[in-house]
């Protein structure tokens, strides 16, 4: 695969010191690929390093998250095959014949799936198992890394769900669930990903809290029903459970019982539809 078909987009805020090994490192390896830097408001010397190292620099005038500079890259981008690594110096660049290997054979997206020691800790790596393990449930598909910003895809194919994309943190969620659902195949290889420099952007609260509101927004996408089914059984078996209990202690069928038992069809009924609104949607991928 050559060079000069792919582009490389590194989203980057306040990152300079990592950027300095990590440009001459993949201006190095690959010459002919167009290098994108998308520097989010940053007050460091990041656009001095990105013009020392001869790479493209789009700034944005404030910060405006992860996810919308991955999107003003992919925009940017001139390449057939995008390749996303952070900025942060994490990823190696020596993975990315690897990734774009993975693409010759075939598939859709490579992602970089992280092993247990690649964590940046105990919690993060507790935090991202249970979001895989709901991904895999909700798409049906083993998903091994669900949050890695290292990733190889076909620029038509992502430019398609440009419009989910949120500007956070967890691009990476949707893209995959997204992917999933429109019948593109995702492979996952495995990397090591190395310990940063410097503090990390991620707030675990609030962007894991983001996390999972994005995997059930996904997932309504995705398969309505295996997020509206759930949920109407819980109320169904509610009220009758509450159905049962006042028939033994009162004798009688409670106005409580009444709207478990109708709000279990409710939901039902818009999972249905959410089912048909989400095959349209898809109707015209190609």
């Amino acid at each position: 695969m050559q060079g000069k078909d792919i582009s490389i987009v590194i989203p980057a805020k306040n990152e300079s010191e990592n950027l300095k090994s990590l440009l001459p490192e993949l201006v190095s390896l690959y010459p002919q690929a167009e290098i994108i830097v998308v520097n989010d408001g940053s007050t460091d010397a990041t656009t001095a390093v990105c013009a020392q190292n001869n790479v493209k620099v789009i700034n944005h005038v404030y910060s405006k998250g992860n996810g919308a500079s991955i999107k003003t890259g992919a925009r940017a981008a001139a390449g057939d095959i995008i390749v996303f690594m952070d900025g942060d110096g994490q990823h190696q660049p020596r993975d990315i014949p690897g990734l774009l290997e993975e693409l010759d054979a075939g598939t859709d997206m490579v992602v970089g799936a992280r092993n247990k020691e690649s964590q940046a800790s105990v919690g993060r790596l507790l935090a991202n198992t249970f979001y895989n393990k709901l991904a895999s449930w909700i798409s049906g598909h083993k998903v091994l890394d669900l949050t890695s910003g290292f990733r190889a895809v076909y620029r038509q194919k992502f430019r398609e769900f440009i419009y989910l994309l949120p500007n956070g943190f967890s691009y990476p969620t949707t893209i995959t669930m997204a992917f999933f659902r429109a019948g593109y195949s995702v492979k996952y290889l495995p990397i090591v990903a190395l310990s940063r420099e410097g503090k990390s952007h991620i707030n675990i609260f609030k962007d894991g809290v983001g996390f999972l509101i994005i995997i059930f927004k996904i997932g309504t996408l995705y398969s309505p029903l295996k997020i509206f089914i759930p949920t109407a059984l819980c109320f169904f078996m509610t009220g009758v459970g509450y159905y049962i209990y006042t028939f033994i202690t009162r004798h009688s069928f409670s106005n409580m019982s009444a709207v478990l038992l109708l709000t279990s069809v409710i939901v039902f009924l818009i999972g249905l539809v959410s089912e048909q609104i989400t095959t349209l949607m898809y109707k015209d991928t190609e």
